[in-house]
C-alpha cells in the first residue's frame, strides 16, 4: 500500500516535472546568449538527420522548356518589380551618374599589398553576409558590427541568404558610403583594387568538413602576395588573415560568376571607375560576363561546366535576354545530374534567382513553380523568401491565365511565407499590393 502511494507520488512528480523541465529548457535555449551559442549546433544536428533521411544531392530539377501561349492580356504589371536587373536577383547596382572618364595607367602593381584597418568578426549563426559587410565597412571607419547590418539585412535571422544587391543597398542607404556590384571579376582586378586601397567583398563557393556539401560564402579580400601566389582574406567562418592560393580563389569564385562588391567614399569614386575601366558600365559588364562564361563553357567539364552555363544564364538575364538565359539555365540543369552526387551544388538556388527571372519572363510558369518547390522542399528550413516570392508570382500568372481560385490561394499563401522569412521584403510587399492583400 505504501509502495503504491509512493509510486503514485513519483508518477505525479514526473507528470509535472518533465513538462516543466522541458519548458525551462526551451526558455533557456531562447535566451539570446544561449541561443547564439547553441542554435548552429541544433540546426546542424537537424540538418544531418534530415539530409541522411532525404539526401538533397539526389534531388534533380528537370526543366520542361515549353512556354505557355501568351494571354489576350498579359498578367498585371507590378509596381515594384519589373523585368530588369534590379528586382530580387539584382546583384549589380545602377551605374552612378556624373562621373569622369576612366583613366588608364601602365604603372605596374606592387608585388605584395596588405591592407590594415579591417576589424575581423567571426560570424554569428547564419550571419555570413552581415558579418562580411560590417568587416568591409570597418575599413572605412564605419562604427557598426554585424548586429547592425543583420538588423536590416536579415530581420529574421533564419533567412538563408543575403543577396549582393541587398548589401550594396545597405551601404548606400545607411552608411554615407557608396558601393558597386559587378560580375566577371578576375585576380588582376582584385589586386588592382587592393593596391589602390579598396578591400573587395567577393561571393564564392565554399566546402568544408563541418557542414554538409557545397554552399555559398562571402569573404573580404584584403591583401595579396605574388611571390607566394596567394590572397589574404578576412574570413568570418574560419579566421582573420586567411591565406588563399590564387588558383583556389579563382576556382571557388567561378560558382558565383566572379561577383564582387567595392565599397568606397564618394570622393574616391573616380579612382574606382578608373580601375574598373570598361567594367564600370553596367551593360558592358554584363556583356563581358556573358562572353567570359561562353569561353569557359568550351574549356570546362563537370561541375565547372555547370557553373559556366549557369553564369551565362545569369549574365544574359541581366541583359534582359530571357530566352537566351532560359536556354543557358536548361543546359546547366541538364549537366547537374552528371555531377558526382557529393559534389553537387544543391544549395545553388538559395543564393541565385536568375532561373526564376528567365523562366517567368518566358512564360514557363510551371518551371518556376517546380524549381521553387524543389528548392524549398530540400531545405531543412525553407527560409528562402525569394523562392516563395517567385512561386507566388508564377501561381498568380496562372491564375490570371486560367482563373482557377486555387492558384490565387497558393499565391497568397506563398507571399505570406515569403514575409515570414524576410519581414518587409520589398518585392513581396509589391506583389501583395497587386493582390489587394494586407501584410
Amino acid at each position: 500500500m505504501v509502495l503504491n502511494k509512493n509510486m503514485r507520488k513519483s508518477a505525479l512528480y514526473m507528470a509535472i516535472g518533465i513538462p516543466l523541465a522541458l519548458l525551462m529548457a526551451v526558455l533557456v535555449y531562447n535566451l539570446p546568449p544561449v541561443h547564439e551559442r547553441l542554435a548552429w549546433r541544433v540546426e546542424s544536428l537537424r540538418s544531418q538527420i534530415q539530409y541522411a533521411l532525404n539526401p538533397p544531392e539526389q534531388v534533380v530539377f528537370v526543366p520542361q522548356p515549353t512556354s505557355l501561349e501568351p494571354p489576350a492580356a498579359s498578367p498585371s504589371p507590378l509596381p515594384t518589380i519589373t523585368p530588369t536587373a534590379t528586382a530580387t536577383q539584382p546583384g549589380p547596382t545602377p551605374t552612378p551618374q556624373a562621373t569622369p572618364t576612366p583613366q588608364s595607367t601602365s604603372t605596374p602593381l606592387p608585388v605584395e599589398v596588405i591592407l590594415a584597418g579591417i576589424t575581423h568578426e567571426y560570424q554569428k549563426w547564419n550571419n555570413c553576409g552581415p558579418a562580411n559587410l560590417s568587416m568591409a565597412l570597418s575599413y572605412w571607419d564605419w562604427p557598426g558590427t554585424q548586429v547592425d547590418t543583420a538588423a536590416v539585412l536579415k530581420p529574421n535571422p533564419r533567412d538563408k541568404n543575403v543577396m549582393p544587391y541587398e548589401m550594396a543597398s545597405f551601404v548606400e542607404e545607411h552608411t554615407g558610403l557608396k558601393a558597386i556590384v559587378r560580375l566577371a571579376g578576375d585576380l588582376e582586378l582584385l589586386k588592382a583594387l587592393i593596391s589602390a586601397g579598396f578591400p573587395v567583398v567577393i561571393e564564392k563557393g565554399f566546402e568544408g568538413a563541418n557542414f554538409d556539401g557545397w554552399m555559398g560564402h562571402y569573404e573580404v579580400v584584403s591583401g595579396y602576395d605574388d611571390a607566394r601566389e596567394r590572397f589574404t582574406v578576412q574570413d568570418s567562418y574560419i579566421m582573420a588573415n586567411l591565406p588563399v592560393p590564387y588558383a583556389e580563389m579563382e576556382a571557388a569564385w567561378r560558382a558565383f560568376n566572379y561577383t564582387y562588391i567595392v565599397i568606397y567614399p564618394l570622393e574616391r569614386q573616380a579612382e574606382v571607375q578608373a580601375i574598373l575601366s570598361e567594367q564600370w558600365d553596367e551593360t558592358a559588364n554584363y556583356q563581358y560576363a556573358a562572353e567570359r562564361a561562353s569561353t569557359e563553357i568550351f574549356n570546362s567539364s563537370g561541375r565547372d561546366l555547370y557553373f559556366a552555363w549557369f553564369n551565362r544564364g545569369t549574365s544574359l538575364m541581366y541583359l534582359l535576354d530571357y530566352n537566351g538565359a532560359a536556354a543557358a539555365f536548361d543546359e546547366a540543369f541538364a549537366i547537374y545530374p552528371q555531377i558526382e552526387e557529393k559534389a553537387r551544388p544543391w544549395r545553388m538556388m538559395w543564393y541565385q534567382t536568375g532561373p526564376y527571372f528567365a523562366y517567368f519572363f518566358t512564360q514557363r510558369y510551371y518551371d518556376v513553380i517546380s524549381l521553387a518547390t524543389t528548392t524549398i522542399d530540400t531545405a531543412t528550413e525553407p527560409a528562402i523568401e525569394e523562392s516563395f516570392y517567385w512561386r507566388a508570382r508564377a501561381f498568380y500568372a496562372l491564375y490570371e491565365l486560367e482563373g482557377k481560385p486555387e492558384y490565387l490561394a497558393h499565391a497568397e499563401e506563398d507571399l505570406r511565407a515569403s514575409l515570414e522569412w524576410h519581414p518587409n521584403f520589398g518585392p513581396t510587399l509589391g506583389q501583395m499590393q497587386v493582390l489587394g492583400m494586407v501584410p
